[in-house]
């Protein structure tokens, strides 16, 4: 069994910064992919941010130049630097990592999510 846990969330006002982390535990062998997505009330969910084993990464167009995604391999963890929060960027943001769980086989998780709110 694997699981991700997210910390990090919460209020800020609009121009702030937050840090979320997300760490695995679990039977974990390796870990491919990690990514941050996000949900907001009535919008579909949607990638953020993604990184991959090597350190390769991709953001949201509506993202870019604001926030950055890192990861600690030693760790199982996966980080989301958000600096410059706008109202918009409120939502729910839920950790995703492809697992690897035995050899050849991965399969993937997600976290329960944490609320962060860009309110004046």
């Amino acid at each position: 069994q694997v699981q991700l846990v997210e910390s990090g969330g919460g209020v800020v006002q609009p121009g702030g910064s937050l840090r979320l982390s997300c760490a695995a535990s679990g039977r974990i062998l390796g870990i491919n992919a990690m990514g941050w997505y996000r949900q907001a009330p009535g919008k579909q969910r949607e990638l953020v941010a993604r990184v991959t084993k090597g350190g390769s990464t991709n953001y949201a167009d509506s993202v870019k130049g604001r926030f950055t995604i890192s990861r600690e391999n030693a760790k199982n963890t996966v980080y989301l630097q958000m600096n410059s929060l706008k109202p918009e960027d409120t939502a729910v943001y839920s950790c995703n990592a492809d697992v690897v769980i035995r050899l050849g086989v991965d399969q993937n998780y997600w976290g329960q999510g944490t609320q962060v709110t860009v309110s004046s």
